[in-house]
C-alpha cells in the first residue's frame, strides 16, 4: 500500500527530473526505463543499531562537523547551547540511480542531495533542540514505479536502517529527554511505520514525544492514525500529537494521489477509500482554522544555486479542505519544482518554515509545562 502511493509521488517528482516535455510524449514507460533498476534486488545484511553509534553513519547530529541542520537563513540562529529536544529527522528520497534498488550510504551525490533537504527542512527544528538525521539505504525512485517484489524488498531494507538508527539515537540521548520526530515524503512514510512499530507499543517512549511531523505523506484518520500511537494535533499548543499536510496551490488537482490512495489499505487492514486524511494547517497548528497570508511568519525563497535562501513573511495563506489537502491559493514562485496538479510537495516545509519553527517551540513549551 505504501509503495502504491509513493509510486504516484515519485511519478510527480520525476516529471521534474526527467523533463515534462519527454513525459508528455513517452509517459510512464520512459520513466520506468530511466529509473527502475535493471538488476535483481541484492539481499543485504540488516544493519546493527551499533553501527549508528559511529557518527559517520549520520548526515546530521550535534557533534558532526559541517552539520547541515545548522544552516539558517539570514536573521535566524540555531540553538545557542546544548539541550532542548532531540529531533530525529528522516530525509526524503535523494537517490535516483537505477544501478541499485537501494542507495549506498556512502554515495556522494545522494548524500549531497539529502544534505540539501536537511538544510531546507530539518533546519526549522534547530532552535528547539538538536537534529539527528541518519544516512539510510533508501529505496531508489524507481523502486516505486513497479509492482515487482524487489521494490517491496527495497522498501523494507530502507525501513530496517531507519529502525536501527532510531535504536542508536535513543541509546545516545538522555533517557528522559523530550523527542521530536519529523520526516518528509519517503522519510515520512518510514516515520509512520516507526510510530506504529515503536511509539504505539512503548508507553514510556510515547510519553517523551513532543510531536511527530509526518509531512508530505497521507495519514488516514480512520485507518492509519489509531495504530500510530499519537492523536492528531487539534490545538496549537497540544504536545504528544501528530501533524501532517500535503500542499497544493489552486486550482488543485490531487486526483493522482486520491485515485491511488483509495485503492490502498490502512494500518488496520481496512480500505482507505473515501477516508479523510490528517491535515494540519501549519500556520495555526490545527486543522479547522483557515489562515490568511498575514499569519505566515516566513517562507523560504531559495537562491538559484540553492546555497542560500531569503525568508519572506506574509506571502502564503493556507487552509485544509476536501479530503484533507492543504490549499494555499494561487501559489508563490518559490522555484521550478511545482508538480502537476499544482502540487507543491517539494515545498511542504519551506512554504511554512518559520511557522514550523514556531510550532515546534510552542509544543515544546507545552510539553515542559
Amino acid at each position: 500500500m505504501a509503495r502504491k502511493f509513493l509510486y504516484v509521488m515519485v511519478v510527480l517528482i520525476v516529471l521534474v527530473i526527467a523533463g515534462a516535455f519527454a513525459y508528455r510524449f513517452y509517459g510512464n514507460d520512459l520513466i520506468r526505463w530511466t529509473l527502475v533498476p535493471g538488476e535483481a534486488f541484492r539481499a543485504q545484511p540488516s544493519v546493527a543499531s551499533r553501527a549508528y553509534d559511529d557518527k559517520a553513519m549520520w548526515l546530521a547530529r550535534p557533534d558532526l562537523p559541517g552539520n547541515p541542520a545548522l544552516w539558517m537563513p539570514a536573521g535566524y540562529s540555531p540553538r545557542a547551547k546544548a539541550g532542548g529536544a532531540a529531533v530525529f529527522f528522516i530525509h526524503p528520497t535523494s537517490y535516483v540511480s537505477r544501478d541499485h534498488w537501494n542507495a549506498p550510504v556512502t554515495d556522494p551525490e545522494t548524500n549531497d542531495r539529502a544534505a540539501l533537504f536537511i538544510r531546507g527542512q530539518a533546519s526549522a527544528f534547530n532552535e528547539v533542540g538538536e537534529v539527528w538525521a541518519p544516512r539510510y539505504r533508501q529505496a531508489t525512485f524507481g523502486a516505486f514505479l513497479t509492482s515487482a517484489a524487489d521494490a517491496e524488498r527495497a522498501l523494507r531494507l530502507a525501513y530496517g536502517d531507519v529502525d536501527a538508527a532510531f535504536d542508536s539515537f535513543l541509546r545516545q540521548i538522555a533517557p528522559d529527554r523530550p523527542i521530536i520526530l519529523a520526516g518528509h515524503s519517503q522519510g515520512a512514510l518510514h516515520l509512520t511505520h516507526l510510530l506504529r512499530d515503536r511509539v504505539a507499543k512503548d508507553a514510556s517512549l510515547r510519553r517523551r514525544i513532543v510531536a511527530a511531523y509526518v509531512v508530505g505523506w497521507p495519514v488516514s484518520r480512520a485507518t492509519d492514525l489509531p495504530a500510530m500511537g499519537l492523536p492528531e494535533c487539534r490545538t496549537p499548543d497540544q504536545p504528544g500529537c501528530t501533524l501532517s499536510w500535503l500542499t497544493f496551490a489552486e486550482p488543485a488537482d490531487p486526483s493522482l494521489i486520491t485515485d491511488t490512495y483509495d485503492r490502498t489499505r490502512g494500518f488496520d487492514g481496512q480500505s482507505r477509500q473515501n477516508t479523510q486524511m490528517v491535515c494540519t494547517n501549519p500556520l495555526v497548528g490545527r486543522p479547522d482554522i483557515p489562515a490568511p497570508a498575514s499569519a505566515n511568519l516566513g517562507t523560504l525563497y531559495p537562491a538559484k544555486d540553492l546555497a542560500t535562501a531569503e525568508i519572506v513573511a506574509g506571502k502564503v495563506p493556507a487552509r485544509c479542505q476536501g479530503r484533507g489537502f492543504l490549499l494555499i491559493g494561487e501559489g508563490p514562485d518559490v522555484g521550478p519544482y511545482v508538480l502537476p496538479g499544482n502540487n507543491y510537495h517539494v515545498y511542504d516545509y519551506s512554504l511554512f518554515w518559520a511557522n514550523v519553527r514556531a510550532d515546534a517551540a510552542r509544543r515544546m513549551a507545552a510539553f515542559i509545562r
